[in-house]
């Protein structure tokens, strides 16, 4: 396709200048839509690309995104054909698009065919289900955690993006796509309930700690999608903007279990938002409060109850957030910084940086005990080592240097290791094995030598680790977690996250949440 383009450019007339728009067409539409609005790649118009312009953004296009599927084409596009592809996608649609409640519940269909069964439809144990999601032909596999069984294999929507969120019992599992259809699906009768588009380029969702809502984060609009668990229906759509009007992003959408709350994370303003899931929620005061006395209610812009918003400022917009177990502290960081900031939620200010270069990815970091403290650890994108933070003091207790940028850690509290995938670069097809207590890497696996290897998931009694060979035709490796022996391969289409439901509904610390 790159060729055919070439040709089309170098046929042009001498005078005119290299089309973007056609380059697009060729080069990038698979990904990102003819239409600019996203597919497997986000919307590219200038409502969703917000700080990524001009030089920065023919940075990007020549250079692609670390541990994302763009890449780069420098080597396949002359310094005026990428200016050409920036300008054309930096110019307006004719008209922008929105996504009102209307246009999402005229998408929402639940299966007539869907009948819940009283009991699992399985012998297995319904807490130690695994979830794979396979990206290669965009379907999950159901494995049973103690046989390793598939008990079914269900088609989602496309380019499901961001992990799933099962419900507090573990029955039911919600999946998004990266173009905002949500899926609900029960575990116990292996089947489809419905589907909703809550947005049309979409980042993750969260789950409340009652179980009743989910929220969908949205790049396009730039708004949070809140649904009802029960039937997919909206309760509500909150258009996203700071304090000073502009609008922004939602980078991620957290929950906050003992918070009672959603937390977000804002990709244009230098805001937190902390949502409440409950009647009680607030007040929170938007504006200026003239009198805090119990019974006083002289304060401008205050929310309440339900889906009330609270603001917490920050010095910088920040796009990936990590949270201590008890949920009262976040680290952020921006993936234009060098440091990380921990934000106090229960005062609502920031408290401390870290130092945290190389792109950290906080979204995989984990925690666990560490001779009588608690430790954090992350990876990072761009360079191949794991920072490991005091989380009393925040200060950093050790570097651990990895054969390459890695993408995902995970850990399990009945184990005294911790997983990190190198992910690119020519170790891709490593996994390293790292003590806990000692922080030095034990052993570095390689079961698929040439092929990239990545994230692990644990069963429920934390004795198998589940790992991907994230290729069209690679497989999911379980692994005896104690003598790191390979125990089974099965077959899979390009795996990529594995999500055990015990592990995630109990928030175990060696997983993301």
């Amino acid at each position: 396709m790159a060729g055919v383009c070439a040709t089309l450019i170098t046929s042009a007339p001498a005078m005119a200048g290299p089309d973007g728009a056609m380059i697009y067409a060729d080069l990038c539409a698979s990904c990102h839509a003819e239409t600019r609005l996203g597919g497997t790649g986000p919307a590219l118009i200038p409502e969703s690309l917000g700080r990524l312009k001009g030089d920065r953004l023919e940075a990007v296009i020549a250079e692609g995104r670390a541990m994302t599927q763009m890449p780069g084409f420098r080597g396949t596009l002359s310094a005026t054909e990428i200016a050409a592809v920036a300008a054309y996608v930096g110019t307006p649609l004719d008209a922008t698009p929105g996504w009102s409640e209307a246009d999402i519940e005229d998408t929402r269909s639940l299966r007539d065919d869907y009948t819940p069964a009283p009991a699992p439809v399985f012998s297995g144990d319904p807490l130690n289900i695994t979830l794979v999601v396979e990206t290669g032909d965009h379907h999950v596999s159901v494995l049973d955690g103690d046989s390793f069984a598939v008990l079914d294999r269900f088609e989602t929507p496309f380019a499901v993006h961001g992990g799933p969120k099962f419900s507090p019992d573990g029955r039911f599992v919600f999946v998004m796509s990266r173009d905002g259809w949500v899926q609900k699906y029960d575990i116990w009768s292996l089947a489809e309930v419905g589907r909703v588009r809550a947005g049309l380029n979409s980042r993750n969702i969260a789950m409340s700690a009652d179980g009743k809502w989910l929220a969908v984060a949205n790049y396009l609009p730039a708004t949070l999608t809140i649904l009802s668990t029960t039937d997919l229906s909206v309760a509500r759509v909150i258009e996203v903007a700071g304090r000073d009007g502009r609008a922004s992003r939602v980078s991620a959408v957290y929950q906050a279990p003992q918070r009672e709350s959603f937390v977000l994370a804002l990709k244009d303003v230098p805001e937190i938002w902390e949502i409440a899931t409950t009647q009680d929620g607030g007040p929170f005061h938007d504006g200026f409060v003239h009198s805090n006395e119990a019974g006083m209610i002289e304060a401008l812009g205050a929310e309440q109850g339900l889906f009330a918003r609270r603001r917490i400022m920050v010095a910088a917009p920040l796009d990936d957030f990590f949270f201590s177990p008890d949920y009262r502290n976040l680290i952020g960081s921006n993936r234009e910084a060098d440091t990380g900031v921990v934000v106090n939620l229960d005062v609502g200010r920031e408290i401390a940086t870290l130092p945290l270069p190389g792109m950290p990815h906080l979204g995989s970091g984990i925690t666990w005990e560490r001779d009588g403290r608690r430790v954090m650890a992350t990876p990072h994108l761009t360079e191949g080592r794991l920072s490991v933070i005091d989380m009393k003091d925040w200060g950093l207790v050790q570097t651990i240097e990895t054969n390459g940028p890695g993408f995902f850690l995970r850990s399990h509290a009945n184990t005294p290791y911790v997983w990190a995938d190198v992910f690119t670069g020519p170790h891709r097809d490593e996994m390293h094995i790292i003590d806990k207590q000692s922080l030095q890497i034990v052993t570095t696996l390689n079961p698929a030598p040439g092929q990239t290897v990545a994230h692990t998931e644990f069963t429920r009694d934390g004795r198998h680790a589940l790992v991907s060979i994230w290729e069209d035709d690679g497989a999911v490796i379980i692994y005896d977690a104690a003598t790191l022996t390979e125990v089974k391969r099965l077959p899979m289409r390009k795996p990529s996250g594995k999500y055990n439901v015990w592990n995630k509904i109990t928030f175990e610390d060696g997983t993301s949440h």
